[in-house]
């Protein structure tokens, strides 16, 4: 329908992305204006399927943010409705309109995530990017964080903020742990009250260089919480990401009883050092073991960071290989291929497993017998030892790879 031309717009915004290489995603614009009515224009590349249902609720969501008088036009190139109602959403906030507009929520919440499941593998998703949030989970990473801070351009981050609420609300990712990572505060509050009333599994706070950063986030989340009457925890995880974080990195993983892990940020480590990142890795090397003994000092996960090159995953191996060897748990990763190889370093070998099996084992029999001295064959074997196998056997029991009986099997009977 041509707009009427002696209706002046009053206020615009928009939201979203439009062109051909766009797809699951869309474009919307809104005018504001005094007079005229409202119209709305939909264009979409499944308008014979969807056209009806966009333009209804493109209609019901003006009504909520009381447009009565204005124009809004649609590109649709296929978009979810979380993300349709996304886009709207932040295109009418940016017109200068208010309204609560959440979609149905689609995922049944199980309560908070295990404090020590596996976290070997972390995939990072940009939060104003819907298209690759929909089939994260049939890559079958550990955990999905949508990345609100460095994917996102500064003027995207309002926009990003409901994608990723929304996604929250109508997304499953097939068992991963649901991660959002904000912004550096003061700028992450905002994050954390979109965030928070949609019961993520764990907040990743960036930039972290004192214990009272994480306090903060973790007071906020709290008061959240008990506004939206949900119940936590809800983990977190720091990044330390400079040398000063690396120097209070003990005081950071101890700062809050909700943390479960600490990774590092090696791009914004090595520039705080004046130095290249390297795939070998020298030139982090002590504030990787030392991010480590701080996570076991406190009892939480050390998680390492990204492997950049994507190309490279004999790289990607050694780097995890080496990584698990220092003590780290897991990584971060940026796309889903290099999920099967972190997996791979991070999970031990069969050999390893059922040699910490037969310790398991032995030291169970020499505890039913009363005895202070573990003994395997020949070797005796000295308690941080059986403590080793007994973590290892541990892990393999969360990844499925050692059932109960296989325990007793391998080692023999009891």
């Amino acid at each position: 329908m041509p707009r009427k031309s002696h209706v002046a717009a009053r206020a615009t915004g928009a939201a979203g992305r439009k062109g051909d290489d766009v797809r699951s995603d869309l474009h919307v614009a809104v005018q504001v204006e005094d007079s005229g009515g409202l119209e709305i224009h939909v264009s979409s590349k499944v308008a014979a399927f969807y056209g009806s249902s966009i333009w209804q609720l493109t209609k019901r969501m003006a009504q909520e943010f009381g447009l009565e008088h204005g124009r809004i036009e649609i590109d649709d190139k296929g978009a979810l409705p979380f993300v349709i109602a996304a886009r709207i959403e932040a295109a009418l906030t940016r017109a200068g309109l208010s309204g609560d507009t959440r979609p149905e929520c689609t995922i049944t919440r199980t309560g908070p995530t295990a404090r020590d499941r596996l976290r070997r593998s972390r995939l990072y998703l940009p939060g104003n990017v819907p298209k690759f949030m929909v089939n994260a989970g049939l890559h079958g990473p550990d955990g999905i964080i949508l990345d609100l801070e460095d994917s996102v351009h500064p003027t995207e981050k309002d926009a990003a903020r409901i994608v990723v609420r929304n996604a929250l609300r109508c997304i499953d990712f097939k068992g991963a742990e649901r991660m959002v990572r904000i912004n550096q505060l003061p700028l992450g509050y905002e994050d954390l009250e979109q965030i928070i009333p949609e019961a993520p599994d764990l907040i990743l706070i960036p930039k972290v260089e004192s214990a009272e950063q994480v306090c903060a986030v973790e007071e906020r989340i709290s008061q959240i919480l008990d506004q939206a009457k949900i119940e936590g925890p809800i983990w977190l995880m720091p990044i330390i990401e400079s040398a000063l974080g690396i120097e209070n990195a003990f005081a950071i993983v101890a700062a809050a009883t909700t943390i479960v892990g600490v990774t590092i940020g090696l791009e914004d480590y090595t520039a705080d050092l004046g130095v290249r990142k390297t795939s070998e890795g020298t030139e982090s090397l002590y504030a990787r073991a030392r991010l480590v003994n701080a996570a076991k000092a406190a009892g939480v996960q050390a998680i390492d960071s990204v492997f950049g090159d994507v190309g490279d995953l004999d790289g990607l191996r050694e780097w995890g290989s080496r990584s698990r060897a220092l003590g780290f748990e897991g990584m971060g990763c940026i796309h889903p291929r290099q999920i099967a190889a972190i997996h791979e370093a991070f999970t031990p070998s069969d050999e390893e497993i059922q040699q910490a099996c037969k310790i398991v084992t032995a030291f169970d029999a020499a505890q039913q017998k009363g005895l202070g001295v573990v003994s395997l064959g020949t070797k005796m074997i000295d308690p941080p030892v059986v403590l080793r196998a007994q973590r290892l056997v541990a892990s393999a029991r969360r990844s499925g790879r050692v059932r109960d009986e296989d325990v007793t099997a391998v080692g023999g009977s009891r």
